[in-house]
């Protein structure tokens, strides 16, 4: 039986590396249910932490400047979900500003209900209820991961609405607006209330799916994540009023926000200088695969997963037997060999001959993911997906989206 051992990458422990590895099970298991997966978690035992509980912070004494920043495109879906993951409201804050001062209050009218509030009230009766029946994986996962917090997050979208337009004459394109920001709430909170330590994996179609759910209830509709006309201007607007005032707060902030980043930037750091543990932990995963599996091994890793994995197989000693296929998914290899600064591999050399065939998948949208046909011309070969993600969730969201599995399924060995 062919095993494929699921290395994942930088700032993953253990809850986040369980939730991956189902995911990656459930995907693999729709195209190929010949294939078995093999646990490599590695991030417990040689990810990075601050041992002096961040005695090398230093304490912030006074402000800081914070230099301007280009507008998005304010026509571009990518761009309007970046700007939404920072401030979730933020859509909706610019629609209330335009709606109000477009005409004067409607006055008080005995027995007249403000339309506001009917909006209101159909916002605060939000459900995911029957969403994800005959969905796929990524989308069931997505609407457990939501439901917890969409209560809470409707009732705020509702108070701000309320709030922002009571009295105010009626306006077109609310709905698809409040369903954005419901949503967006509900994500935040299903990755900071609950113990997650990176970002949740969301495919693009998933997460209009659920959007588009949402404004159907409202009477309105979202097919694709376009920016609505009231939303325009809300980029500049963002990063003028937004953006900036958070820069400020994140230094008086940094120490919490330090420790929390420390297991994605530490185990980059770390594996450089003390990278064998990990590349140990690999081999011996191949080792249970090939022995218990008596079958061909696959090697999937993601992001520094698949550095370690290429450093380990263009090691001098020779790759562990049994690996016949690399799969890198969002890696820096091919980057940092450009850049001199892969362990087992100097810029100009070659890949070994015993290196086993090597398939890259990669994002356009994540900064993260690099190609390699024309690094290792002839040794590659690079497969473009769209998880239509804006950076850094293009990062986390490989392994939720369908076409992965669809593309890897003739390339797995038999």
């Amino acid at each position: 039986m062919t095993s494929v051992v699921f290395v994942h990458g930088t700032g993953v422990r253990a809850t986040s590396y369980d939730k991956s590895l189902s995911g990656v099970e459930s995907g693999l298991a729709r195209v190929r249910p010949d294939v078995r997966v093999v646990r490599c978690f590695w991030g417990e035992d040689h990810g990075a932490s601050l041992g002096l509980d961040g005695a090398s912070i230093p304490v912030r004494t006074t402000h800081r400047g914070v230099p301007d920043g280009g507008v998005p495109d304010e026509d571009d879906p990518l761009a309007l979900w970046a700007l939404l993951e920072a401030e979730p409201l933020a859509e909706l804050w610019e629609f209330t500003e335009t709606a109000a001062g477009d005409g004067g209050d409607m006055g008080f009218a005995p027995g007249r209900v403000d339309p506001w509030e009917t909006v209101a009230d159909k916002v605060r009766g939000l459900t995911l209820a029957g969403v994800a029946d005959g969905g796929r994986t990524g989308l069931r996962q997505l609407v457990a991961d939501l439901a917890p917090g969409l209560d809470e997050a409707a009732e705020r979208v509702a108070d701000e609405i309320s709030r922002a337009l009571g009295g105010a004459p009626p306006a077109d394109g609310v709905e698809v607006i409040a369903a954005r920001a419901v949503y967006a709430l509900a994500l935040r909170s299903a990755e900071t209330v609950r113990d997650i330590d990176e970002l949740l994996p969301v495919d693009g179609a998933d997460r209009d799916t659920v959007v588009g759910a949402l404004a159907d209830q409202l009477g309105g509709a979202d097919r694709g994540g376009i920016v609505s006309r009231a939303a325009r201007g809300v980029g500049g607007r963002m990063l003028n009023s937004y953006l900036s005032p958070l820069s400020s707060l994140a230094q008086v902030f940094r120490g919490g926000i330090t420790k929390g980043s420390v297991p994605a930037g530490g185990d980059i750091l770390r594996y450089q200088a003390r990278g064998a543990g990990v590349r140990a932990a690999i081999a011996a995963a191949v080792r249970e695969a090939a022995g218990s599996g008596g079958g061909p091994v696959v090697l999937l890793a993601h992001s520094l997963g698949g550095i370690a994995c290429v450093d380990l197989l263009a090691d001098a000693a020779g790759p562990p037997p049994g690996v016949e296929l690399l799969v890198t998914v969002g890696s820096q290899a091919p980057f940092l060999y450009e850049l001199d600064a892969l362990t087992s591999l100097r810029r100009g050399e070659p890949l070994p001959g015993g290196f086993p065939r090597w398939i890259n998948v990669y994002d356009e949208h994540d900064l993260l993911g690099f190609v390699g046909a024309k690094v290792f011309p002839g040794r590659v070969t690079d497969l473009r997906v769209t998880t239509r993600q804006p950076f850094p969730r293009a990062h986390t969201s490989y392994f939720a989206h369908p076409r992965l599995y669809d593309l890897l399924a003739p390339e797995l060995p038999r």
